[in-house]
């Protein structure tokens, strides 16, 4: 199928147990964590800095340490925070210690906008499962794909919602990312950053192998599939009871 068409043939009539994309929790909630891990969907989970501070964690190596206990079973994404690549490093080194079941998030440039590539050959040469996040570009994804090492499992994390966001459609870019995944072993991209639950389809069409969905996403996945006459009618009683409950009036 042509790249340039595959947005044509989104089946949206696919149910969640006939995708190929595998689903990874995306939150930093120990409580939404822990809920989501009873979800068969749900085949792994990350997290970042951001949505750490958002959720109020102060003590990172604790929260992720209560993360790891509760879910020993499923691969989770931690970052590393340092600015510096040699501390990015010593930070990866530590975090990997934690579980057998963890992956080290890595930014694909530090904040001066170089690239973290001898990082990433030195981690994966080690052996370390290294997640390469906030990618944009085809042109990072080759140049991360060019910098792993070895044959240590690798996460290439492409954020399609903030390429949406800046009004680029981004299946074209994701189904050729996911293609060049395949020249190495143990190699997937992950659809990140999704805004809505259609961007699991989407994700699933384009041939990545992972997607990132936050607990509010996750928690529309019961509508998939919905009748929408039903939906119609559900709206429409939403906006005549919420008027009532007002109290509203006119004249």
């Amino acid at each position: 199928m042509e790249i340039r068409h595959i947005i044509l043939h989104i089946n949206t009539g696919m149910k969640t147990n006939e995708l190929t994309v595998k689903i990874y929790a995306d939150g930093a909630e120990l409580n939404g964590i822990v809920e989501m891990a009873k979800n068969p969907l749900i085949k792994g989970f990350t997290t970042n800095p951001t949505l750490m501070r958002k959720a109020g964690i102060s003590d990172y190596k604790k929260f992720a340490q209560e993360v790891i206990r509760a879910v020993p079973d499923r691969p989770i994404s931690f970052e590393v925070f340092s600015d510096d690549f040699e501390e990015m490093y010593t930070q990866a080194m530590e975090i990997a210690s934690w579980g057998r079941n963890v992956n080290i998030k890595v930014p694909v440039t530090n904040t001066e906008n170089k690239f973290a590539g001898e990082l990433i050959k030195k981690l994966s040469a080690q052996g370390v499962f290294v997640n390469v996040t906030a990618l944009m570009t085809l042109e990072q994804v080759n140049k991360v794909m060019d910098s792993l090492q070895g044959d240590a499992p690798a996460y290439i994390s492409v954020f399609a919602g903030r390429i949406a966001d800046t009004g680029r459609d981004p299946m074209p870019a994701m189904a050729k990312a996911a293609e060049i995944s395949r020249t190495r072993p143990n190699t997937e991209i992950i659809w990140a950053s999704p805004r809505e639950l259609f961007n699991i389809f989407q994700a699933n069409e384009a041939g990545v192998q992972i997607i990132t969905v936050a607990n509010d996403l996750l928690n529309k996945l019961s509508l998939v599939g919905k009748d929408l006459d039903e939906y119609s009618l559900e709206t429409v009683k939403m906006f005549r009871n919420d008027a009532v409950k007002a109290g509203f009036s006119i004249g």
